[in-house]
Order: C-alpha cells, then sequence, then structure tokens
C-alpha cells in the first residue's frame, strides 16, 4: 500500500464471528460492528456513508440486482465455514488486508480459501 492510499476500514455484519473484529482490531483496523437486528438496508447505507467494507456471510449483499456501487461501499462475502477460523483469518490477511480502500471501492467480492473473487 502505498502512502497516497488508506487503508481499508470495515464494517461487519451481525453474523460475523466476533473473533474476525478482534483480528481487524488488533492489527490497527478501523472496525465497527453493526447491532443485531439491523435492517440490510441500514447496514448497506453504514458502509456507503462511512466508506466501510462490509465483511458478511449473507449472500444478498453481493446480488447486483439488490446492491451496487451506487448504494454500498464494498463487501467481502465470506465463503470460508466461520468454525475454520485460522483459515478464515489467514485467507482474510491474504487477500483483503493486503489491498487499498480505493482497491475495495465499488467492489463486490467473495473471499475463498483460493482467493478474492470480483462478482
Amino acid at each position: 500500500m502505498s502512502s497516497s492510499t488508506s487503508k481499508p476500514r470495515f464494517v461487519l455484519d451481525e453474523n460475523v464471528k466476533v473473533d474476525v473484529c478482534r483480528f481487524l482490531r488488533e492489527n490497527s483496523f478501523d472496525v465497527k460492528v453493526v447491532p443485531k437486528g439491523i435492517s440490510d438496508a441500514r447496514v448497506a447505507e453504514i458502509s456507503k456513508s462511512e466508506k466501510r467494507v462490509l465483511v458478511t456471510n449473507d449472500a444478498d449483499f453481493i446480488d447486483p440486482s439488490v446492491y451496487s456501487e451506487n448504494n454500498i461501499f464494498a463487501v467481502v462475502l465470506l465463503k470460508i465455514p466461520q468454525a475454520d477460523l485460522d483459515t478464515l483469518i489467514r485467507s482474510f490477511s491474504l487477500y483483503v488486508l493486503k489491498m487499498a480502500s480505493d482497491d475495495l471501492q465499488g467492489k463486490l467480492f467473495e473471499l475463498t480459501e483460493a482467493g478474492l473473487a470480483s462478482k
């Protein structure tokens, strides 16, 4: 990441394990966790207005007919079982944290063990 780019900021959906939040905060990332029961539309609004990458297990967020760069900043859909926390954190570190916020903006991704695939 060059000095002209910024570290991504994250918003975690209610369905993401707290261990992911802990990992991000321990690595000095700005993270917000949405409260339980908040609507998907409100989650998208937070992502867009605060320029935060949404991390979720909810596939609705990568459906371009529902959400697009016009109403969400960026999405990373976790396709790694959260029970496999070591693999999830390793993949997140390898593929998401190395990207600058500008590289993520307006994009919808699926995170798998093999990498980060744009949707």
